[in-house]
């Protein structure tokens, strides 16, 4: 049979099977069967008894099953994969303890009385969250949980709230460490390290896209964000500018303090002198007047210039963050310090959580059990979905499928930027009916290639991006489509998470009525991506 028809026959089973409800992995996996019997065996639907003289069925354990096996057994081997379950159960570990309630109250301290405040610091709480453990399920309920309450209480618009928490919560996809990124990173054999750094400017891109918009919204629709009745005693205006200044300077004394001791403690170890290459970033003795320098000046602006009092009060205010950031430092800082892979990180940051959680007398067998629970179902479902989806996209890659495609596509006579923006219509389409794991293992090992077969000049219209960051270009784009799948309907995956824990006269449609505004941001900040490529290059070396 020939490639297009098993093309056709291929897109119709697969809507046909998603449509009357099986699992994604299962039905990827029925229809990796059927393309290689459709290309390798076809006597086998006309003629069933025929079984054991084909390619297929002929030698069992050789040929195109062979290949396909060892694809997905190297993809379930690749040890990055186990940091999936990893930063899952961290997630896990930080939705049932209290950390993220007690940041969500203390960034509530420092904006409750600015128009919008509340909606602001929940998208800042969704960066942090994102920062993480880069899972989305988990943050939308979480702020569905802690933030919705609250803005629906003080008399929010229903549709601000609702597309604020959503639109927010979903900011896992494109923040570092994206899960997300990771398998698309697996899938393509991109630097996952290279994917993340290219991420983070796109990401708090749209993260500002999205306050901004409140921002505009709440200045001109007052009625849309009330200010909350004022308390008695509590400070405002320059008074807690002071006290957020003194806050800020215990974070400041804390971290030059721990980055002095590393410095001081590499020279007196003799590890910068036996260290043959670089030497340790930070820290060698030239950092030591710096660091020095700078504890003195937070201890002289805390007890000299602040004073204190305020110095304590302002900790007390918010030190529901240094958990937060803790966290965010020991994962991102490893990455990044070259200290550990991907992998090590994960593990480090879910270990850092668990250590807090029993420093603040969270930790039980309950909130480890549960965690575990839920880390084995969502890991459950990637693999399932991977390992099916890996099937089907290496069936009919053997078939020759992404051969075909590309030449269709490119031979269509369209454009540069006219084949770019058709994929991300069809990027689009899928991640309104279809799940991103899915995606990524079908639907890029077919588009990457192409992208990286057109011309590098054409792409984008403002600057040029470098031949080695086609792959890690695409890879962000890919994200930023995912980042409005989330939201798209009918099946939106935000809305469900959100709905399980919205008070009962929120409806679906309600849902995703109060979508629509962020879909547009979304929408936007993929277009700059389009437009401007090169801004994924600005951090890379």
């Amino acid at each position: 049979m020939d490639i297009g028809t098993i093309s056709l026959v291929l897109m119709l089973g697969l809507i046909l099977l998603l449509a009357i409800g099986m699992p994604l992995g299962f039905a990827s996996a029925i229809l990796a069967v059927g393309v290689l019997v459709m290309k390798f065996e076809p006597q086998l639907l006309t003629a069933p008894w025929t079984f054991g003289d084909g390619v297929l069925t002929g030698r069992p354990g050789s040929g195109p099953l062979n290949i396909l096996a060892q694809r997905i057994y190297g993809l379930l081997t690749d040890y990055v994969l186990i940091s999936i379950p990893l930063f899952i159960f961290m997630a896990a570990l930080l939705e049932r303890s209290g950390i993220a309630k007690d940041m969500y109250s203390s960034l509530n301290v420092w904006l409750n009385r600015t128009r919008g405040g509340i909606a602001i610091v929940t998208s800042i709480m969704a960066v942090i969250m994102a920062a993480m453990s880069g899972i989305i399920g988990g943050e939308v309920v979480l702020l569905g949980l802690i933030a919705l309450p609250q803005m629906l209480r003080l008399g929010y618009n229903q549709n601000l709230a609702i597309g604020t928490i959503c639109a927010s919560g979903s900011l896992g996809t494109m923040i570092p460490p994206s899960i997300v990124l990771i398998i698309y990173g697996l899938i393509t054999e991109t630097s996952i390290k290279a994917l993340f750094t290219a991420s983070f400017l796109p990401g708090f891109m749209l993260a500002s896209f999205i306050i901004i918009y409140i921002i505009i919204r709440t200045q001109l629709r007052p009625e849309d964000a009330p200010l909350p009745e004022p308390i008695e005693g509590e400070p405002y205006g320059w008074e807690k500018a002071k006290l957020f200044g003194a806050f800020l300077c215990v974070l400041l004394a804390g971290f030059a303090t721990v980055l002095f001791l590393r410095a001081l403690f590499f020279e007196l170890s003799g590890q910068n002198a036996g260290n043959t290459g670089d030497a340790f970033a930070y820290g060698t003795a030239d950092w030591l007047p710096w660091f020095g320098g700078m504890v003195v000046f937070a201890f002289v602006m805390m007890f000299g210039v602040l004073g204190r009092a305020r110095t304590a009060l302002g900790w007390k205010l918010g030190k529901g963050l240094v958990a937060p950031i803790v966290v965010i430092g020991v994962v991102m800082g490893s990455i990044y310090g070259g200290i550990t892979g991907i992998t090590e990180a994960a593990g480090m940051g879910a270990l850092a959580v668990l250590i807090i959680a029993i420093f603040r007398g969270e930790a039980s067998f309950e909130l480890v059990w549960d965690s575990l629970m839920r880390t084995l179902k969502s890991t459950g479902t990637i693999i399932w979905v991977t390992i099916g989806a890996t099937a089907l996209a290496g069936a009919y890659t053997i078939a020759g499928g992404p051969t075909y495609v590309a030449d269709f596509i490119v031979g269509s006579e369209l454009p540069t930027m006219g084949i770019i923006l058709m994929m991300m219509l069809i990027l689009l389409f899928m991640g309104a009916f279809m799940d991103w794991v899915g995606i990524v293992l079908l639907i890029i090992p077919v588009f990457l290639p192409i992208v990286q077969r057109l011309p590098i000049e054409e792409i984008g219209l403002f600057g040029e991006l470098n031949p080695r960051h086609v792959a890690i270009w695409f890879g962000v784009v890919f994200c930023m489509n995912m980042q409005v799948s989330f939201l798209s309907p009918p099946f939106g995956p935000a809305a469900f998470y959100l709905k399980s824990v919205a008070p009962p006269h929120i409806s679906l449609t309600d849902i995703f009525k109060g979508f629509l505004p962020f879909i547009g941001i979304q929408l936007c900040a993929l277009s700059v991506l389009l437009i401007w490529p090169p801004i994924v290059s600005l951090l890379l070396p």
